[in-house]
């Protein structure tokens, strides 16, 4: 865990945006991060893109991981990529899962959208992305341009954004 080993832990906010009322895959991957030594933030439902990029902020957020599974993916993520560039909080990393057509993914990774998790992810998935992606081990350049630079290069090419392998957001 990096609270052991002299870090401080990776601060999430796991949020559930829109009128999307199922959480089970939002609860599970919260526990997931949580028993990897994460500090984890879960909003609750129906959260508007204002409020979780304002609990981001307030809470010292390194991430925000949505789970949308009402088909209002691009609107949602564009308003929270908005927002967080709004109020220069844009070093916030956003993730995301839940039912996402893989065609769609290319367009959430120009929009800022770091990675995106698909159904059938493994939490193990998501824990390893998020710990070697967030937090004070992921800072410094080499990182943040190895992820730009893969971001950049498929939304250029349309490929996925480091595989969408699922998530059960």
């Amino acid at each position: 865990m990096q609270a052991e080993r002299g870090r401080s832990p990776i601060r999430v906010v796991v949020a559930k945006p829109g009128l999307d009322g199922h959480d089970r895959g939002a609860k599970v991957v919260a526990r997931a991060l949580r028993d990897a030594g994460m500090e984890v933030i879960y909003t609750g439902l129906h959260q508007t893109p204002e409020q979780i990029v304002e609990t981001a902020i307030q809470e010292d957020a390194d991430g925000i991981g949505l789970s949308v599974l009402s088909g209002a993916h691009l609107t949602l993520f564009q308003r929270l990529t908005d927002l967080l560039r709004e109020r220069e909080a844009d070093d916030i990393v956003v993730f995301g899962g839940g039912i996402i057509p893989e065609a769609d993914i290319a367009t959430l990774a120009r929009m800022g959208v770091a990675r995106v998790f698909t159904p059938g992810a493994s939490t193990q998935e998501i824990v390893g992305w998020v710990s070697a992606n967030l937090g004070e081990q992921a800072e410094g350049p080499e990182a943040s341009v190895a992820q730009t630079a893969h971001t950049a290069r498929a939304a250029q090419t349309g490929d996925n954004v480091e595989g969408t392998e699922a998530s059960p957001a």
